[in-house]
């Protein structure tokens, strides 16, 4: 069973996490932190609920854990980095902030099927990814996406998707993610981050895979 961490010293988990692993590049022209921190900045510029604010800061974490190495879609390996993110912050953060990272690969095959010009904007790496974690949805796969009751949760999947991409590089806000309380992008992982609730069984191209 996940324990719960207590707000604080989960956040600086994760902020350790970003500061040491955040270099990376699996593949893209921007670093993983500097696509987490784009990704949040458009968030926040489009008054996403703060709850989605966090989730674009992390829906990408799981490359950061995961152990498959940066070279894993290269030899035809999907490292699973939506599941693994999303279990490991499960520790600290509700459904509100871990369904949409666990969903947006899904969200990324749903709206390559539903929303025209979507997949051809992704970047080459995100395109790779996407073959290997089974491409576009069928038309009946996206139905059933849709009346199923994760949409619900698939919903702010697909805006996190969305968010800050094919928009452009949005620069790196000097104390986004600082120590402080006030940091923007701190804030939101402070008020959402608590004991874990019961959970089911079950630039301009667009980077996340």
């Amino acid at each position: 069973m996940t324990r719960a961490m207590s707000p604080e010293p989960f956040v600086a988990s994760i902020l350790q996490l970003l500061e040491r692993s955040g270099g990376d590049h699996y593949g893209e022209a921007v670093t993983q932190l500097d696509h987490a921190l784009q990704t949040a900045h458009h968030a926040r510029d489009a008054n996403e609920p703060d709850s989605l604010v966090a989730a674009a800061l992390l829906h990408d974490i799981g490359h950061l854990l995961q152990k498959q190495g940066q070279d894993a879609a290269d030899r035809g390996v999907d490292a699973l980095h939506e599941r693994i993110g999303a279990a490991w912050l499960a520790q600290g953060f509700g459904p509100d902030v871990t369904e949409p990272v666990r969903l947006h690969v899904e969200a990324k095959r749903y709206l390559a099927t539903r929303e025209p010009g979507y997949a051809d904007a992704l970047s080459p790496a995100s395109r790779q990814s996407l073959a290997l974690q089974g491409g576009a949805m069928s038309a009946v796969e996206a139905e059933a996406f849709e009346v199923h009751p994760p949409f619900r949760a698939g919903r702010p999947a697909a805006a996190l998707r969305r968010t800050g991409q094919g928009r452009g590089h949005h620069p790196r806000a000097p104390g986004f993610l600082s120590r402080s309380s006030a940091g923007t992008g701190r804030a939101p992982l402070i008020s959402h981050a608590g004991p874990p609730r019961p959970r089911g069984r079950g630039s301009d191209r667009r980077r996340c895979r």
